[in-house]
């Protein structure tokens, strides 16, 4: 999808969950689903990360993200949720979006690339909103895939 990550179509899903504990367990469903992960080291690693702080972003973003091993380059997924979920992000505003990120557990500065790149593309007061309003997972993917494909 890009040179910073891999964004598969079925890695985009809308879900309904109604804690962040939830969001965290969701997310790590869908990288082992999609991208052949352990499940239970891909939660370890993200749970590991966000008791160093909140990946709340603000303006309801999230973008839980970690390091794990067997990932030979960063791969992502994308929750659009049905609701608005409390994330102790640093707004205290509840997330409606999460963006998550693996990268090798060696990565330094692609990972960092990569956050970078997920954050801007989240900050975009029009992606925000298109991201909110796509009616569905396919249109949601298609947004994402056009922005990231310019940018990579």
């Amino acid at each position: 999808m890009t040179a910073l990550f891999t964004l598969l179509p079925d890695a985009v899903s809308t879900v309904k969950v109604d804690s962040k504990s939830a969001v965290l367990d969701c997310l790590a469903d869908r990288f082992a689903a999609v991208y052949g992960l352990d499940r239970a080291q891909v939660l370890d690693r993200i749970l590991e990360r966000e008791n160093l702080g909140s990946t709340g972003f603000g303006r309801g973003v999230a973008i839980p993200h970690a390091r794990v091993p067997l990932v030979e380059k960063p791969v992502a997924v994308f929750l659009r949720l049905s609701a608005p979920v409390a994330f102790e992000a640093a707004d205290d505003m509840p997330v409606e979006l999460v963006f998550g990120l693996l990268s090798p557990e060696a990565a330094g500065v692609v990972h960092l690339h990569a956050l970078a790149a997920i954050s801007r593309l989240m900050r975009d007061d029009k992606m925000h909103a298109a991201l909110m309003e796509a009616p569905g997972d396919e249109a949601i993917y298609a947004l994402i895939a056009n922005v990231a494909d310019r940018a990579g």
